[in-house]
């Protein structure tokens, strides 16, 4: 089996996995272009000294990676690091290892260290995202209900223009992988 060492080696890199990007490629480019890292902030300054490496485990369909990745690339660009992707669908057996609630949620991000090793995991989505999902997706009728698709549809069109332009949420994207992850690389 290989490792996630290997995932990442042969993996392409995050700029070269958006670039390649056929859906929500102009979407992730907005929160690219609009999210700035937080200034004089000692998480970047210890990635810098540690110089983990990530590999995300992604799809371009979705809309967590579509705001997630475009965050993780200006972290990592702020930092130096070297963070590569791969897709989901062609990597399971990968994807399998790193399941939340026992599905196949992305994206997800792996922290490596200088020897490959696996040493955190971020993802799919920052709490106050996952609230604001779960809130709207509690409001959804009965799935046999015939407005079922319909409220489905503008839920999901509201949640995409909410993870393009809400600097609150993307914020808390920074955050909550800066709070998975500092501690972790403060004790390493």
């Amino acid at each position: 089996m290989k490792t996630e060492q290997h995932y990442f080696e042969e993996a392409k890199t995050l700029e070269q996995y958006m670039n390649d990007m056929t859906t929500k490629k102009e979407e992730s480019f907005s929160i690219y272009d609009q999210f700035e890292v937080p200034a004089d902030d000692e998480f970047i300054e210890i990635l810098k000294t540690k110089k983990p490496h990530i590999l995300a485990i992604t799809e371009d369909w979705c809309g967590d990676a579509m705001m997630n990745n475009a965050i993780i690339r200006k972290v990592s660009e702020a930092a130096g690091l070297e963070t590569r992707a791969v897709y989901r669908d062609e990597n399971l057996e990968l994807m399998d290892q790193y399941l939340t609630n026992g599905g196949r949620s992305i994206p997800v991000y792996l922290l490596l260290n200088d020897e490959g090793e696996v040493i955190s995991k971020w993802g799919p989505r920052a709490e106050v995202v996952q609230k604001f999902v779960m809130d709207g997706r509690a409001k959804f009728p009965d799935k046999e209900d015939p407005a079922f698709e319909e409220t489905q549809k503008k839920f999901y069109e509201q949640m995409t223009h909410e993870f393009m332009t809400n600097n609150e949420f993307h914020l808390a994207v920074y955050e909550d992988i800066r709070s998975h992850w500092l501690p972790i690389l403060q004790n390493k």
